[in-house]
């Protein structure tokens, strides 16, 4: 069984397992604030982890950096792609604990087709407003690194069908992707389109996994609300360090149970974002990186 922690404030309870530093449980007052998954065994639809050092997709797993070619290996052979970063199937190490706080590190790289060294730590902070989450990546070798982090929540706004759950969160624009291989194709405004949700209103049958941007941050911090018509719901903060917001409605062909959370991905970067280079984080030798967000109970 692998290593996991608990943290407990304010009403607040979090476990967060070793394996990729993922947060496998978060609860409010005894309710779930994510979707969770069983103790011990494999993190199913990356539910939870630190996607380091890049958030979603690099398509065909290639990419040119600094004018070198790279080939990382390809974990979502269906699409093609390099998914979710190389930090997840580690096991990440216990730096400091306590009753409310949490740090784990680990080392990326080098590695194939990523041939650089980053320190990785993950500090998550409970207490009465929430799970406080912060990811600072240090570049340990002596080049520049390319880089990006997103972590993987699916939020629970409650008992009530997902379709039911009302969604707000301000972006003006989306990112259009290739129906095969959820792929960039070009940015299109949420004005007059079913992803608009800059005014709260149901989710409905809307099927999304797109990242959006022009988001609003507001003394520094972009927030999302979701919340179930029971009058339960979560929220999620994020600050000016991820300029991207993955939003997927977890849809599953049957009889796979479907759309059971909202995948909420404050990301620094877009999809593909290697050979884009649109956002791409530049690490040089010694400096550092964070990036942070938090959820809520509403």
């Amino acid at each position: 069984m692998s290593t996991e922690f608990t943290l407990s404030a304010g009403g607040y309870t979090a476990v967060v397992t070793a394996r990729a530093a993922a947060l496998r449980v978060l609860r409010f007052d005894g309710r779930d604030l994510i979707v969770p998954f069983p103790a011990g065994g494999p993190i199913p639809d990356y539910r939870g982890i630190i996607a380091a050092p890049w958030p979603n997709r690099i398509a065909d797993g290639t990419y040119t950096f600094d004018g070198v070619t790279h080939q990382l290996p390809v974990n979502e052979p269906e699409r093609q792609t390099s998914l979710h970063g190389l930090a997840f199937p580690l096991d990440w190490t216990l730096k400091e604990h306590d009753a409310g706080s949490l740090t784990l590190t680990c080392t990326v790289g080098p590695s194939a087709g990523y041939p650089f060294v980053l320190e990785l730590s993950a500090r998550y902070v409970l207490d009465e407003a929430g799970l406080h989450t912060s990811v600072t990546a240090v570049n340990a070798a002596d080049v520049a690194a390319p880089y990006g982090v997103c972590q993987h929540p699916y939020l629970v706004a409650g008992s009530s069908p997902l379709d039911e759950w009302v969604l707000e969160f301000a972006a003006d624009s989306f990112l259009e992707v290739t129906p095969d291989r959820l792929l960039p194709l070009s940015l299109a405004p949420v004005e007059g389109y079913e992803f608009d949700f800059r005014a709260s209103r149901a989710i409905g049958s809307t099927e999304m996994d797109h990242a959006f941007t022009g988001l609003t941050f507001d003394g520094g911090l972009a927030r999302l609300s979701v919340r179930d018509p029971a009058g339960t719901g979560v929220g999620m903060s994020w600050d000016e360090s991820c300029q991207w917001l993955q939003i997927h409605t977890a849809d599953k062909p049957a009889p796979i149970p479907s759309r059971i959370g909202l995948a909420v991905e404050p990301m620094t970067c877009p999809p593909d974002a290697f050979n884009s280079e649109t956002n791409l984080i530049r690490i040089e030798p010694g400096a550092e990186h964070t990036a942070s967000w938090s959820i809520y109970a509403l």
